[in-house]
């Protein structure tokens, strides 16, 4: 290449970086950027106005960038309640198998399957769902109590939980 700029050299070598043509520093000397800083040389743009300070969602006045423990505690017992149900299924068609192994593939058996799918799945579902409640309650009444959102209110509710879970007789 004759003339003018940079002649590094072709070929594929300028695709991964080795050469090929290119502007260094020395060739854009010449380029005003008055008020600028050199972001780059082919954006026409004041840098300052690429700068995001403010906050990315709006907010009602008063309200905390965080969601608190009430909000929480929503997902929380859904999420619990959906993990349940999805290991007690996973538990009910084991166990159903384990049970039915001697009978042949038929009706009776897939019936016999299904329903222990369907027990074991709303089994785990209702105690993981009733021990977040317990878990979202007792943090949330610990939270309001105090005044403050720290790790202190998480043991405390979990403790609380575990005792009352275990208060009832169950192993």
């Amino acid at each position: 290449m004759e003339g003018g700029g940079n002649s590094k050299g072709t070929g594929l070598g300028g695709l991964f970086g080795h050469g090929g043509l290119g502007y260094s520093h020395a060739d854009l000397a010449g380029v005003p950027l008055t008020g600028m800083s050199p972001l780059s040389p082919y954006l026409n743009l004041d840098p300052k106005y690429l700068v995001q300070d403010t906050d990315e969602f709006i907010l009602p006045t008063g309200a905390n960038k965080t969601r608190g423990r009430f909000e929480l505690a929503f997902f929380t017992i859904g999420g619990c309640c959906m993990t349940g149900a999805a290991f007690g299924a996973l538990n009910g068609l084991r166990l159903g198998l384990k049970e039915t192994q001697n009978m042949a593939w038929s009706k009776p058996r897939n019936v016999q399957i299904l329903n222990m799918v369907t027990r074991q799945g709303a089994l785990w579902a209702n105690t993981l769902g009733s021990l977040a409640l317990l878990y979202s309650a007792f943090g949330v009444i610990i939270e309001k109590t105090r005044g403050a959102e720290d790790d202190l209110n998480t043991i405390a509710a979990g403790t609380l939980t575990g005792m009352l879970y275990k208060s009832t007789g169950r192993v």
